[in-house]
Formats: structure tokens, sequence, C-alpha cells
């Protein structure tokens, strides 16, 4: 008597489960899930939604670029870091044609921060100072709200 079975003949298509029953393995989340979400999106979104309530009371926001960096870069090629601190934030004045920017750095906060409420916070502290700065007005004038915690 012969108890083997016989090979199953390869159908056509790819093989929908391995040979312990368990399906093809994937993401563990859909992409528009926050868990696919890199921590460079999530703070962009942080960034954009200090923006966001920024511009309902200063429409000429529009013109100025919000940018997030890593990190920020010493002057020069041959300059080191001295022994300021690392800032968080930085202006660039709009000049010849090019549109004013408003620098935010990722790591410095990041590492500032110990969860998303306080980091939610602490990005939008940043954005007020450095559009304050931008505008020529005080943190206070550009979000009345400054600094309450």
């Amino acid at each position: 008597m012969d108890n083997r079975v016989p090979p199953r003949a390869a159908g056509p298509g790819p093989r929908r489960r391995d040979r312990h029953g368990r399906g093809m393995r994937g993401p563990i989340a859909p992409p528009q899930v926050p868990l696919a979400a890199s921590r460079a999106e999530v703070f962009a979104d942080l960034v954009q939604d200090s923006v966001d309530r920024l511009e309902r009371r200063w429409p000429q926001l529009a013109e100025v670029d919000f940018v997030v960096l890593e990190v920020p870069r010493p002057d020069g090629p041959e300059q080191a870091w001295s022994d300021e601190p690392v800032p968080l934030g930085t202006t660039v004045a709009a000049q010849d044609g090019r549109r004013g920017q408003v620098i935010v750095y990722r790591r410095p906060v990041e590492i500032r921060s110990k969860g998303r409420d306080e980091r939610a916070a602490l990005v939008h502290e940043i954005v007020v100072e450095q559009v304050a700065d931008l505008l020529g007005l005080t943190p206070e004038t550009v979000d009345p709200r400054y600094g309450e915690d």
C-alpha cells in the first residue's frame, strides 16, 4: 500500500499561503494609518498645524516658506560649533525675489521634548517666535496665547 500523497500541481499565480497555513507577510498598518508615518512626516505635520493656526490671523504668511531640516549647519566649512546653544529654528528674510523662510530643526526639538504633546507645544512656540522675528513683531502679538501652558 502506497501512503504517499502525490504533489499538488502548481497553479497559475502567486502562492497564497506558506506551508504552515499562514498568509503572506505584509505591512503592519496600511499607509494611510498614522503608524505608517515616519517621525519626520509627523514632525512636518506638527509644523504645518502651527502654520495653519497662524495663517488664519496673519494671511501674509502665505508668502513665507516653512522648512523642516534635520539639524542646523555651521556657518562655514571650517567653523565648528562654539559654546552657543544649538538653535531650534531660524529665519531667512525675503530678498532678491526670493521668499522669506522659517526653518525649524527637527532633531534638536525632538531631543528637548518628551512626548507628542510637549513636542507640539514646543514646535508651535518656535514657529511663533520665528514668525515674530520675520515680521518684526513680538511673539505675543503674533499669537496672544504665546507662553501659556
